[in-house]
């Protein structure tokens, strides 16, 4: 995944976004896996890199990625798990959350446990559980006889399997007991989604007044906004409490949907996921998820014999390329919607998510078409 040692050097000539804003002709000092400064014009004395003409950005944070490079993180075995960060990684996304897709609880709980290891190890950030407690009228790429309601003795199996490393849990609100899971999983410190739902506004509000502050890839799995229902999109997208998902691969949601959803929420409130299956960074073929078969065919993952989306093939470089260049937002603010707002919600804001002294150096140099140069993470230069 990387190769060498930590560097000590400085960036320099780049046009540096910082959460105060762009340095023309700024400069990064990285130092023991650290940002030790961060500046413009004069650079310090000592090793430079000239990255003249490129943008330098925060390492991207992925919430929600169920794998890449042709490995998911349903293979709980680390090399497998280290194959699917490693193709992320070389695309720029240094922090990752491992999704799990609708398993039986025993199941979920012996994937948790594995994972919770690496979480612990620092390979992954976490752990995202998508399902079993879904509607099975939104399942999308979940097999619906797996899913079920939320009850106390399951979540509490489920968390005690990751020893903190549960990050995020998805669940539809309008299930039996999902109010309660919901104010289970807050009070347990883990982050509560609402997605894969067929709810009605009136049903999404409790959820949310109980503790829920992500929707879970907004517009995708969920009830349609209509004029009069709002539904799960009205509801989450309207409400400050909420950060929400988009997928902006521009095969889930139309541009025009990104930029009217991105303009409402405001950028403090967006944040991009790939949703990426093994297939990212592999190519074409026939996968795998959750005991469903699926094909990908010019980059689009569907479920066999359906025209259904299962996952996405996307790398978060695409998507913050995609935002800026095909849905009208600044490079500030796609860099806020691929790294510090997911690092927020994350509850590790004060460790990655953006260029300031004394945090992780995990950054991404992007050219003028902000496509990938390179990629730092803790100060080492990833290779591939």
């Amino acid at each position: 995944m990387t190769t060498g040692g930590r560097v000590e050097t400085t960036l320099t000539g780049a046009r540096v976004v910082t959460p105060d804003g762009v340095l023309e002709s700024g400069w990064v000092r990285v130092r023991d896996g650290l940002i030790q400064d961060v500046g413009a014009g004069q650079p310090p004395e000592g090793a430079v890199v000239d990255v003249a003409g490129a943008w330098v950005v925060p390492g991207f944070v992925d919430i929600h990625c169920h794998g890449g490079g042709g490995a998911a993180f349903t293979n709980t075995h680390v090399d497998s798990v280290r194959t699917a960060v490693a193709a992320h990684r070389r695309r720029g996304t240094t922090t990752i959350v491992a999704s799990l897709v609708s398993r039986p609880v025993a199941e979920l709980a012996e994937q948790i446990a594995a994972l919770a290891e690496l979480t612990e190890e620092g390979l992954v950030a976490g752990v995202h559980l998508e399902g079993p407690f879904l509607s099975a009228a939104r399942c999308g790429a979940h097999d619906p006889a797996i899913l079920c309601p939320p009850d106390t003795e399951s979540v509490a199996r489920l968390l005690a399997a990751g020893r903190g490393a549960v990050r995020m849990v998805t669940l539809a609100p309008e299930l039996d007991g999902a109010v309660a899971a919901v104010r289970q999983l807050v009070d347990n410190g883990v982050v509560a989604a609402v997605g894969h739902t067929d709810a009605t506004e009136a049903q999404v509000r409790p959820a949310v007044d109980a503790g829920a502050t992500v929707a879970t890839h907004l517009f995708n799995g969920m009830r349609p906004l209509h004029h009069r229902e709002p539904g799960p999109v009205g509801s989450l997208l309207d409400d400050e409490r909420v950060t929400v998902e988009l997928i902006c691969d521009l095969v889930h949601l139309h541009p025009t949907v990104v930029r009217l959803a991105a303009q409402h929420a405001g950028a403090g409130r967006v944040v991009l996921i790939t949703d990426a299956i093994a297939a990212a960074g592999a190519g074409d073929g026939t996968y795998d998820i959750g005991g469903l078969e699926v094909t990908v065919t010019n980059g689009v993952p569907t479920l066999a014999g359906s025209d259904a989306l299962a996952g996405s093939s996307l790398t978060m470089d695409v998507a913050f390329r995609n935002l800026v260049r095909h849905c009208g937002l600044s490079v500030p603010e796609a860099v806020t919607a691929t790294a510090a707002r997911p690092a927020a919600v994350l509850g590790v804001a004060d460790r990655v998510g953006a260029l300031r002294a004394g945090l992780a150096a995990d950054l991404v140099v992007l050219d003028e078409d902000l496509r990938v140069r390179d990629v730092m993470a803790g100060g080492v230069w990833v290779k591939d």
